[in-house]
């Protein structure tokens, strides 16, 4: 004999199950959870990279050198350190570079000017940034520099050729450092990259590149 269906169950039909809604309901916690995760790794990305260099500038870690604005209060000491110069280009900037010396002794606290040479080899204006640091990484706290060309982009015009400065001193606070007491040599190293999009700005007029000589 057939029964007409209740209106309890012509409800229930309608509304799914209690065991069904939970389900539903847990699904859309999990997404959003899952959503929340995705946006927060995705806002700690872009927040990595910036917060990896203002750390390293702060700390000289991984031999990221730092930034000074004068010479040391204290002076240079009666120790003496060697400092090599390296230089690379990667690929896709059509430039020649090279220290004018592949290596000099100083005094510990000295301000030293050194120079480099870039040739633009390419019919067009090309531009780069340099990256750099130093070797052994943990004397990055203590090399400081006072002035380079790394600080900026560099527009060459075609066939250009420029020198361009460096002022540095290791900072005397480094003969304190007792892990550092067998120190002898410090590799400067700079690597420069293609700039894809360079500022638009007129040409230096080269002021800024002339020898000083050592300060």
């Amino acid at each position: 004999m057939d029964h007409e269906p209740t209106i309890s169950q012509d409800v229930s039909a309608k509304s799914g199950s209690p065991a069904k809604r939970r389900g539903l309901g847990r699904d859309v916690v999990v997404a959003s959870i899952c959503g929340g995760v995705v946006a927060l790794m995705v806002g700690a990305s872009y927040a990595a990279v910036p917060f990896y260099n203002w750390f390293c500038r702060a700390t000289g870690f991984n031999g990221t050198t730092q930034v000074a604005t004068s010479a040391p209060a204290t002076g240079p000491i009666a120790r003496k350190i060697s400092v090599r110069f390296d230089s690379n280009v990667a690929p896709g900037l059509p430039w020649k570079f090279e220290p004018e010396q592949s290596e000099i002794e100083v005094n510990i606290g000295q301000v030293v000017t050194v120079f480099y040479t870039v040739t633009n080899q390419a019919a067009r204006a090309t531009a780069g940034q340099a990256a750099y640091n130093v070797a052994p990484l943990t004397v990055g706290a203590y090399f400081q520099k006072i002035n380079c060309f790394c600080f900026t982009e560099q527009t060459m015009a075609p066939g250009e050729k420029r020198e361009m400065p460096v002022v540095f001193y290791v900072d005397p606070s480094i003969a304190a450092d007792h892990e550092n007491d067998g120190l002898s040599t410090i590799t400067l190293s700079y690597t420069f990259y293609p700039v894809r999009d360079p500022v638009v700005k007129p040409l230096a007029s080269g002021e800024g590149d002339k020898r000083k000589g050592n300060l």
